[in-house]
């Protein structure tokens, strides 16, 4: 039996899946997406999705159970650990968005989008946008991050810092690694998947335990 074609409604997020992630969630042309989606009329995203806005969020939605659910496996695992274990912490930061990463193009498009958007304040982007997001997870485990950084007695501004410099880490080097899948091979040799994981692990593992800076 046939695969059913996918309908407009889906083409268009398809589209823009490919969109947002070659060109930025703010930059890619809603008629080149409309164009690519196979529709004559240029009114298509907005009946659809009402807006941009709307369109991020369609998008976002299109594997955020596949990372919030399987982030909430991982931070389950994680709270069975010693109460000074970042790694398996971290490994549930890591592994979703790796694995989803590898589900193929769909997959890699979404990766590099949530790597873009971690980055902003993403609430001019209006409530269905934060509610996509917050559905990939993210609070419980930034809050058990908080809760193991504590004994290294660091100032707010500084811990914050350093969740957000991790956090742009991973998400950077997993969206690298997603869109280096799609291009010609460099020579550069890649990792597996687990050795993949299991490095970047001990590297965010390292930036957030590294030594206090002296003050002034």
């Amino acid at each position: 039996m046939e695969t059913p074609a996918p309908g407009t409604r889906q083409r268009l997020v398809d589209a823009a899946l490919r969109a947002f992630a070659e060109h930025g969630v703010h930059n890619a042309s809603l008629l080149e997406i409309t164009r690519q989606a196979g529709q004559r009329n240029r009114g298509a995203v907005h009946y659809h999705f009402g807006s941009r806005e709307g369109m991020i969020a369609a998008v976002l939605e299109q594997h955020a159970d596949d990372v919030g659910r399987r982030e909430i496996e991982l931070i389950e695992t994680a709270r069975s650990r010693p109460d000074d274990d970042l790694a398996s912490v971290l490994e549930a930061l890591v592994r979703p968005v790796t694995e989803v990463s590898e589900m193929g193009w769909s997959g890699r498009c979404y990766i590099v989008i949530v790597g873009e958007l971690v980055q902003q304040d993403i609430t001019p982007l209006g409530p269905e946008v934060q509610a996509a997001m917050a559905r990939t997870g993210g609070y419980e485990l930034f809050a058990l991050l908080r809760d193991r950084l504590r004994p290294m007695a660091m100032d707010l501004a500084l811990e914050n810092e350093r969740l957000a410099l991790v956090t742009g880490c991973v998400m950077r080097a997993v969206a690298d690694r997603a869109r280096a899948a799609e291009l010609p091979p460099t020579g550069r040799e890649t990792l597996p998947t687990e050795r993949f994981i299991r490095n970047l692990v001990a590297m965010g593992t390292a930036m957030l335990t590294a030594p206090l800076p002296a003050d002034g």
